[in-house]
């Protein structure tokens, strides 16, 4: 047996650490730091897909990342009031925020076709032209100017069109009629004479008890089922010409997001686009027995006429022109959307059965 030499064995031990340490600032560098964030949110964690499906990517994320990106979802008010999500996120006062880009109308006309759009696509039309017909790189241009990384993170289908206290049975029915209604739809309700308002969702119900308000609409059926409308308003209407699909987003402090490794940033995307499936399949299974148990309850679902959904369409139409002319970003943006539409229709109008 040759005789063992100390020196050259210290030496190998000496660049066998040199080496694993090398290996682990590389890992380190390609994983990340581990980051914990506060996630402060516009919806309460309780509420049915619009809440929870932003309380779902606390755990999520954390499994995905295998613990490497934790995010904590507060309350809405617990670190910033609901409508001021957006300026908590950009200032950097929270790491990020769970919202829908329809709330942020005052900060950025262009976000609210990145939320919904009145006799809009469907959900899987509206995924199409966000991934593959340069809405993503909109959306991220448009936020980025704000200090803001948004990533499309839940998505729910057709809403319901509202809950009235009396029957609409022509678009005169809703001329100086208060109404809660969010986003590009409350728009065409100011249109045809209405007068919207935007409430936060847990005021709702006593705004509308209290007749502060004549109607509202809110979201679909099993949401709005447990926010208990129907106890106050018994005439709900579809379908919901307004919000024919949804995106919810993760909004990220720019900062924040550019701290993350490579590999800790697709963990999120990654998370989000699970999300985005788990949204669409979770909501469509959810109405059914939503409409049965509302109906059980005694509302009257009614069905708008031809006649008012075109009335209200071309209302749309000239708020849209309105928009398109004042601002030149939702312009860029409902011009990219309306192409692609145009385009999407030779599919749409052969692909699919029709009722």
């Amino acid at each position: 047996m040759r005789p063992v030499n100390a020196a050259a064995v210290a030496s190998l031990c000496m660049l066998a650490a040199c080496s694993n340490e090398n290996t682990d600032a590389q890992n380190t560098h390609q994983v990340g730091e581990p980051v914990e964030w506060r996630m402060t949110s516009t919806y309460p964690s309780t509420l049915i897909q619009l809440g929870t499906l932003g309380k779902r990517l606390e755990t999520e994320v954390a499994k995905i990342s295998g613990g490497s990106v934790k995010l904590k979802f507060y309350e809405p008010g617990v670190l910033a009031p609901p409508f001021e999500t957006f300026d908590a996120v950009s200032y950097g006062a929270v790491e990020a925020g769970w919202s829908t880009p329809g709330y942020w109308a005052g900060k950025d006309p262009a976000l609210q076709l990145f939320s919904s759009v009145p006799f809009g696509p469907s959900a899987p039309e509206y995924l199409a032209w966000f991934d593959y017909g340069g809405g993503k790189e909109l959306f991220e241009e448009t936020y980025h100017k704000h200090n803001i990384h948004g990533i499309i993170c839940g998505m729910t289908p057709p809403e319901a069109s509202g809950w009235f206290k009396k029957e609409i049975n022509s678009v005169d029915d809703l001329k100086g009629l208060k109404i809660r209604f969010f986003g590009l739809g409350a728009k065409v309700m100011e249109e045809v004479g209405a007068a919207p308002q935007l409430i936060a969702g847990g005021e709702i119900y006593q705004a509308l008890e209290l007749g502060t308000i004549d109607a509202t609409e809110y979201a679909m059926p099993a949401v709005d089922y447990r926010m208990g409308f129907y106890e106050v308003a018994k005439h709900y209407y579809f379908p919901g010409w307004h919000q024919q699909s949804t995106f919810f987003e993760l909004m990220i402090n720019l900062d924040a997001w550019n701290s993350l490794s490579e590999t800790q940033q697709a963990q999120v995307e990654a998370t989000c686009a699970a999300n985005v499936r788990y949204g669409i399949s979770e909501g469509e299974a959810l109405q059914a027995d939503a409409m049965a148990a509302l109906e059980a309850k005694g509302v009257n679902i009614h069905t708008w006429s031809p006649e008012i959904l075109d009335e209200l369409e071309r209302a749309w139409g000239r708020v849209v022109t309105d928009l398109v002319e004042k601002d030149p970003e939702f312009a860029r943006v409902w011009h990219s959307l309306e192409a692609f539409r145009e385009k999407y229709k030779a599919w749409a109008d052969r692909g699919y059965l029709k009722d």
